[in-house]
């Protein structure tokens, strides 16, 4: 059965800031990362990290979002900052052997950010 739990989406308005936390101990030693699906997009990567820390951003996320993970505590962070109404999506943890080849935690719900302007 997978670990998982995802959390810290929410509502924040354009310009503020939202920390999203995954913690999985099932991929813990897998690349994890954060991709998106706003209703009617395509999924959407956001940024990945190995497990040695090596980090990978898409074009929406650079210069604005940061991903860090805790080995130790099993969990991977991405900070948003500078939030814009177009970053509204699902937020879906993801794994994968390398950064490129991230998908979304299979049994994660996914957690809803909202940014109004």
């Amino acid at each position: 059965q997978v670990q998982l739990e995802e959390s810290g989406g929410g509502l924040a308005q354009a310009g503020g800031s939202l920390r999203l936390s995954c913690t999985t101990r099932t991929f813990s030693g897998s690349a994890l990362g954060w991709v998106r699906q706003a209703p009617g997009r395509d999924r959407e990567f956001v940024a990945g990290i190995t497990l040695s820390g090596g980090t990978w951003y898409g074009d929406p996320a650079k210069g604005r979002f940061t991903i860090a993970r805790d080995n130790a505590k099993n969990t991977v962070y991405l900070q948003m900052n500078r939030l814009k109404p177009e970053d509204t999506a699902v937020y879906y943890c993801a794994a994968g052997d390398t950064v490129s080849t991230l998908t979304p935690i299979l049994g994660g719900q996914g957690t809803q950010v909202t940014v109004s302007s």
